[in-house]
Formats: C-alpha cells, structure tokens, sequence
C-alpha cells in the first residue's frame, strides 16, 4: 500500500476539504486523494499567462453568524482573513435598469421598490430574509440531516427547536407560490429579475424551488460578501494546510479508479499514466458527485438502489466560462454583476452571464493597472447542448458588457474561454455538471441524499448531497458527514 491512512477523502472541492478539517481535527490521519493537479475543485484558481483565473466559484459567503464557514474557523481555529465586500453585486436589466443588491435589508428593499415598484416588494424581502437565517441556523443546529438511523432521530429529538415545525411546511410551497402571495406573480420584471438569482445559487426556477431554499438563494446578498485576496486557491491552501499540520497528506493527479470494500476497511486502487496505487483505509468520504461516486463501486445491487435519486443531464447543468485581463481605465465599486442578454446565448440559451471581477488593490492576480475578469453562464443538459463555435457565445457576451458599460474588448489583454466539455476534463464530473443538483421541488429537504453511502464505512458529501447553495452549502455537506461518523463511532480512538 503507498499510505497509511485512517480516512481516504474522495476529491478535494470544498465539501471535502471541508470534513477532512473536520476530521483531521478529531485526530484521523487523513489521505485527500485529487484527480487534478491542484486541489480546491470548483473552489480553486489556476495560473495562465502569468495570471490567476478563478476556477469556479467566484463568491464568498458563509462566514456570518450560523453559516458553515464560520462554524469551521470557529471549530479548528482556522482563519480565512477574507476582504469583506461592501456592494455584494449589481444586476443590470434588459430595460436598462440597474439594481444594486445591497447587503442591509431596508437599503435593498428600497432600491427593489425603485426598480419594481412597491407593492408586496417589503413583505417578500422580509419573509424571505427571517426564512433564510432559519435555514443556515437550523442546518447547523441539526447537522445529522437528513436521518437515517434511530441515533439520527435521537439527535434531531434533542436539538429540536419548536420553530422548526413552523418552517417545515413551507418545504411544500415554492417560490412561485410566494410570489402569488404578495400579488406578484404579475410583474413580469420581477420574474424575470428572481428566475436569474435563483440560477446562481438554486440552480433552477422559481416553479422548482421550495422557499426553503429559495429563500435562501435570494437572500444571499443579504449576508456579508467576501473576496479571497490571490484567488479563492488561497483559501484551499490554508485548508489544505490545516490537514497536513495534523498528520494528513494531499495527492493530487490520483484519480481513485476503483473502490473495493473489505472485510472492516476499504481498498482504493488509483491508476494516472499507467500508475498503479492503492490505498487501505478504514473508512471512505467520498467529495465527489454521486454519479461518479457510484461508478467507482462494482456492486449492482448497490446501484440499482440509487438510480431513483440520480440526475442526469437533462436534469443538471454546465457552464461556459470566459476568463480575461482588460487594461482598467477606472476605479471599480462593484466585483460581482449579473447581466441579463439582450438575446439567448447561442447553443446555451441562457438568459444571464456572471462577472466577477479580481480585487483592484489585489495584485497577486494581475499587475497594478489590470483587472482579471471572469464570465460565467448556463449551459442546460450538457450531454446534449454542444458548444460548436466558442466564438459565438463570446461576441454575445462582449456585446453585452459593452452595452451596460462594464468592460470594452479593445482593452482586452488576454482571454480564454471554456465549454462543458471543457468543465468534464478539469472537474471528471458526469457531463462537466457544475453548481450541484438544482433544486425540484418534487425533491424535500428530508429526500435529499444521506451521507451514509453504503451504510458501513463509507460516507458522501457535496454539491448532489446539498443541492445548490454555493460554498457555503457545499461546506455544510462536509460537516453533516463528519457528524453522522460521530455519531456512528468512526471517530471514536482506537
């Protein structure tokens, strides 16, 4: 065997750098095994042409009081030291209106009014809002969601908290609903403006998504923003470093291949160029989507019981991304701007593209007088939708930032772009799917996916055990897994 190991952690995106701090920190010897040649998945960065692109994510929330990320500083001791946003986006509209989604709730409610006139704007935003710090709170407060074992309902019995009743009834009404109920549904505006923030986070419609979590989605801005100054891989680094501090080790370029249970351990066997390895560890978190997870597993029987709770492509979706560097001409208040097309992209059909900018007073990026810029788009049931010409969806999405002023292609000092096809080699994920399982409403908070895989040893966590939800949802997965192994006596010594 080339490691010894107590854990072997499947991937290295934020869910699963997530529980190996978590058990790193309980004292297991963990082994975080990559298939790329950095760490971080969707929540990393990448050097090109002496510049450093975001490789994903390009928001960071999950730091506040309740929320995930916090939970980790606050459990490890680990410290971030992120720059915190004082606009957290703007969203520019098809009629030429721009919003400023600001993080205080009475200023954005305003500003919502100003754009979409007032009526039921205060009361949504409100509901939306008080439901939102409900969700990060509970999902903390109950962190052996969904159960799956009597020591699971035991756990929920004594963390229960009576308001949780109040709120579960509205995994049953969607955003659409909510709509209706402040009368509007009618502002086609608003729909549209709502539909595109969804997106982002949810992953999906205003039809689809509970108000759980669509609430949830919304609101986002609504909690303190962050930039990772060098790029959000610094933020891998520092987890990273946090697990090898404490006995544990990262390989990268180690695609595991095959996992094959054991008696009380597991066998992992990698293969990159014609390299064979293996790997014997007592217990398996896998980070990875469980569409590829469970290719890893010969076991039919196994499979066949997971087929009802997999999506596939039509289901999911990529993404196109275009990085760039523009030589800035001024002063920039804003780092993230949702734009709404003018016209469906081509091949995609997506209505939006994302913009985030690099940081002006962060030159680890770029040099003094530049600024890296990344774009980022849908693309719908990827195993189908074919990007042909790249060419295309970029002169759309140039045309775009140069209609609302954000950036002018004459200033362009580099670019490049990427399809899904693009996104399934760097990530391995089935059909490059990025931003996790969209959220259906056919699909409750207690049907989502348990973080005990195969009831034994081996556990799973990520974007398609926590749908949507960014960041802060992926980290959250990570710590649900790590509870439910507490709970299970993985964690005891030996």
């Amino acid at each position: 065997m080339n490691y010894d190991a107590d854990v072997a952690v499947i991937g290295s995106g934020m869910a699963g750098l997530t529980a190996a701090v978590l058990l790193a920190k309980e004292g297991k010897k963990v082994l975080l095994l990559e298939q790329n040649w950095l760490a971080g998945g969707c929540s990393s960065s990448y050097p090109r042409k002496n510049y450093v692109f975001e490789s994903g994510a390009t928001t960071l929330v999950g730091l506040d009081p309740h929320m995930p990320l916090e939970f980790l500083e606050r459990e490890t001791g680990i410290k971030l030291n992120p720059w915190e946003l004082s606009i957290p986006m703007k969203v520019y509209l098809k009629n030429g209106e721009v919003l400023t989604r600001y993080k205080n709730l009475d200023q954005w409610i305003a500003e919502a009014e100003r754009v979409f006139g007032s009526k039921g704007q205060a009361a949504f935003w409100k509901e939306c809002y008080k439901i939102a710090h409900f969700v990060w709170e509970t999902s903390l407060v109950q962190r052996a969601f969904p159960p799956s074992s009597v020591k699971d309902l035991i756990y929920a019995a004594t963390h229960f908290q009576p308001k949780q009743l109040g709120f579960a009834a509205k995994a049953f009404v969607s955003v659409e609903d909510l709509l209706k109920k402040y009368g509007l549904f009618e502002n086609e505006l608003f729909k549209e403006f709502v539909n595109e923030q969804l997106l982002i986070t949810a992953q999906n419609y205003l039809e689809e998504v509970n108000i759980l979590f669509g609430a949830t989605a919304l609101c986002y801005t609504n909690f303190t923003n962050y930039y990772m100054p060098g790029g959000l891989g610094k933020m891998v680094d520092i987890l990273v470093g946090y697990v090898e501090q404490h006995g544990g080790k990262l390989l990268t370029r180690t695609p595991v291949s095959q996992i094959l249970p054991q008696n009380d351990h597991y066998k992992l066997k990698s293969n990159y160029r014609g390299e064979e390895q293996e790997f014997l560890v007592r217990n398996v978190v896998s980070s990875i989507p469980i569409n590829n997870s469970l290719e890893l597993l010969d076991n039919d029987l196994f499979n066949k019981k997971y087929q009802k709770k997999i999506l596939r492509s039509d289901k999911l979706n990529s993404a196109f991304q275009m990085g760039f560097v523009i030589t800035r001409k001024e002063n920039v208040d804003c780092l993230h701007h949702q734009i709404h097309l003018d016209e469906a992209l081509p091949y995609a059909g997506s209505h939006s593209i994302f913009l985030s900018w690099s940081h002006p007073d962060d030159g680890e990026r770029c040099g003094p007088d530049e600024l890296v810029g990344s774009i980022s788009t849908h693309v719908p049931d990827p195993a189908r939708n074919f990007v042909e010409k790249k060419e295309k969806i970029e002169e759309t999405i140039w045309r775009n930032l140069e209609r609302v002023g954000l950036a002018m292609k004459k200033d362009v000092v580099y670019q490049h772009s990427s399809t899904p096809g693009s996104w399934e080699k760097w990530t391995k994920r089935s059909w490059g799917f990025v931003g996790g399982y969209p959220q259906y409403m056919k699909i409750k908070p207690w049907q989502m996916l348990d973080a005990r895989f195969d009831g034994k040893g081996m556990y799973i966590c990520g974007d398609s055990t926590y749908p949507g939800q960014g960041i802060p949802g992926a980290c959250l997965s990570g710590i649900v897994a790590v509870e439910k192994m507490k709970l299970d006596g993985v964690l005891k010594k030996k």
